[in-house]
């Protein structure tokens, strides 16, 4: 006989089986219901409470771990034990964190999912600790903290697994008032840092050091200006292996020629691309980025373009770097990227949810995958940067 679970606070022992869209484990029992369980792994047993339904999901929490899998792990940060809700994915071994997201990254792209296939390429791993160089916060009652697991309760934190040395102290220490969030970035190889509050212009006490315009940073071989508004990848290591990524693809189709940098930010692929003799035109909606692009590609050959990619149109090209956000291309993007004509299309995606969705619009386009390369940019986490590569 199943167990009872229509009301709040029943109990049911389950196995998940995968991984959901959003990382929780995802277990059905005998009469079909899907239940998702943040904190559980596929395979093992474990006992859950019923949290609530929705359309058609029993979410869940765990309480007590019947059968654990051998990669599961006593969280390395002790806040997760306070309620922080930001890690969801430190009681996973990194190893076998690896191995989930490569799983999920080759289920997205249909490749099988073996070390030796030439289209799935090896995962680049970065240091999992101390790494964040942009992190955003709650603050409750004056102080930084972050959100328990899909709640808006907000729990202070007295350390951070992975914020930057930087930005670790003024999340623990610093002061922030009457503000609802707070924004924290820093160049971790120059070692300038910002803060900005919400609202903007609320009265915070930080140490005298701290900037509330931009930061510099040095990745890829370049300096960046960056702008408190404007976005950055969350790592200059993980600039790095990107850009690397994206560089390698481009001298696959050499001699260099024209080229879109599509949700260009503050310019980053436009400026590795045109420093090794392309000429490019960066597309960017978002006027703080588009500003410190300008800046920061100003010595270069390139174009920089505030405009919203659904709705430009793009010049014949031979290649196609294009950065979305988590939404990912959808369907006026691959419509903006097949316009192009462009040989090569190179794709940095941070969600495989979205990469899979945009693969198959890319192949309906003509494009074929040729590879894909994970960089796990956020461990301790289900997040992971993609790069597919496709040729038509």
């Amino acid at each position: 006989m199943s167990a009872d679970v229509s009301s709040s606070n029943s109990e049911v022992e389950l196995t998940p089986q995968e991984w959901g869209s959003r990382g929780d484990a995802v277990a059905r029992d005998p009469d079909g219901r899907v239940f998702s369980i943040p904190g559980a792994l596929p395979g093992e047993r474990v006992r859950v409470k019923v949290l609530a339904r929705r359309r058609g999901i029993v979410h869940a929490r765990v309480v007590d771990v019947v059968e654990a899998s051998p990669n599961r792990v006593a969280p390395p940060c002790p806040e997760v034990g306070r309620g922080c809700g930001a890690c969801q994915w430190q009681h996973i071994d990194l190893e076998a964190q690896k191995a989930y997201k490569r799983e999920l990254v080759a289920a997205a792209l249909g490749l099988p999912d073996v070390p030796a296939d030439a289209a799935l390429r090896p995962t680049v791993a970065l240091a999992p600790t101390g790494f964040r160089t942009t992190v955003h916060a709650a603050v409750t009652n004056g102080r930084a903290g972050f959100r328990r697991y899909r709640s808006h309760r907000v729990v202070p934190v007295d350390a951070c697994l992975v914020a930057h040395p930087l930005l670790e102290e003024l999340i623990v220490h610093g002061s922030y008032g009457d503000a609802s969030e707070v924004l924290f970035r820093c160049g971790a190889r120059t070692g300038e840092r910002l803060v900005m509050p919400t609202p903007p212009g609320t009265p915070i006490d930080v140490p005298a050091d701290v900037r509330f315009d931009h930061v510099r940073e040095l990745a890829a071989g370049h300096e960046w200006r960056i702008s408190a508004r404007s976005f950055f990848q969350t790592r200059p290591d993980g600039v790095d292996a990107l850009a690397a990524i994206v560089s390698a693809a481009a001298e696959e189709i050499e001699p260099a020629g024209r080229a879109l940098d599509l949700y260009s930010g503050v310019g980053v692929f436009a400026g590795v691309l045109a420093a090794r003799g392309w000429s490019v035109t960066a597309v960017e909606s978002d006027r703080s980025a588009v500003d410190d692009a300008r800046v920061n590609l100003r010595t270069l050959d390139v174009s920089s373009i505030r405009a919203d990619v659904a709705r430009w149109r793009p010049p014949m090209t031979d290649l196609v770097v294009a950065d979305p956000s988590r939404a990912g291309l959808e369907k006026e993007g691959v419509r903006v990227v097949a316009a192009s004509r462009a040989r090569r299309v190179v794709l940095v995606s941070c969600d495989v949810t979205s990469l899979g969705r945009d693969a198959t619009l890319l192949g309906r386009s003509g494009y074929k995958l040729s590879y894909a390369t994970p960089v796990d940019l956020f461990p301790h986490t289900f997040h992971v940067e993609v790069v597919s590569v496709y040729d038509r």
